[in-house]
C-alpha cells in the first residue's frame, strides 16, 4: 500500500465505524445489510453491558429496557457504560439513580461532570 492510499483507507475505516456505532450512512463499498446486522448486534451488546452493570436502571425502566435503550443509543456514540446509563435515564425521564446512602462515589463524580450538559 502506498502512502497516498493510507488517508483514503483511514477515511473509509472511520466512516464504517461511524455507520456501526453512530447511525451514520453506510459508506460505499460495504454491504448495508451486513453493516446493519453488525450495528444491531453492537447496540444490543451495549444494552447488555449497561444492564449488567446497572440492574437497578433496568428495574427503574421496566420490562422494555432493552428496546428503549437500543432506540435511544441508535444515533449516539458510546460514552462509557455508566455515562450511557446516566444520559439514557436523564433523557428518557427514568428516575435513576435513586438517592440512597452509600451511592457509589464514581457515579456521584460522574453526575457532577454531566450536570452542565
Amino acid at each position: 500500500m502506498t502512502d497516498a492510499q493510507v488517508p483514503g483507507l483511514a477515511d473509509r475505516q472511520a466512516a464504517l465505524v461511524r455507520a456501526l456505532v453512530a447511525g451514520e450512512p453506510v459508506p460505499a463499498g460495504f454491504d448495508p445489510a451486513v453493516v446493519g446486522a453488525v450495528a444491531h448486534a453492537l447496540l444490543h451488546k451495549r444494552a447488555r453491558e449497561v444492564a449488567a452493570r446497572h440492574p437497578d436502571l433496568v428495574y427503574a425502566t421496566g420490562p422494555d429496557f432493552t428496546e428503549r435503550f437500543v432506540e435511544w443509543a441508535r444515533n449516539r456514540p458510546k460514552d462509557g457504560t455508566t455515562a450511557d446509563a446516566l444520559r439514557f435515564a436523564r433523557e428518557r425521564g427514568v428516575p435513576w439513580p435513586a438517592s440512597r446512602p452509600g451511592f457509589r462515589p464514581a457515579v456521584s463524580r460522574l453526575l457532577q461532570r454531566l450536570r452542565p450538559w
